[in-house]
């Protein structure tokens, strides 16, 4: 079965206190649900048409685990902490190769 793969590129981030709050609770619920950190943070370099953005990569051992990881109780409370306002972002999940 092929991994899957979560990708979190930040746009901009307006409110860090939500995003902190955000963080706490994500962190955990992701782990939880079976996601591993490979990388977080900004791009060491941009290349082509990128933006040097603040980035998380997790892996999942499925896009079930990945799909069902978002949709969890407790990545959902992570979400309403992040409120609606608090960054611009782009989440994109993926199976592997």
């Amino acid at each position: 079965m092929a991994k899957a793969y979560w990708i979190s590129a930040y746009r901009t981030v307006t409110d860090t206190a939500a995003l902190a709050a955000y963080a706490q609770l994500a962190g955990p619920a992701l782990t939880a649900a079976g996601g591993r950190f490979l990388a977080r943070g900004v791009p060491a370099a941009v290349k082509e048409q990128g933006e040097a953005m603040r980035t998380v990569l997790i892996e999942f051992d499925s896009l079930d685990a990945a799909l069902s990881a978002y949709n969890s109780p407790a990545y959902q409370e992570a979400l309403a902490a992040l409120g609606t306002n608090a960054v611009v972002r782009d989440i994109r999940i993926l199976e592997g190769v």
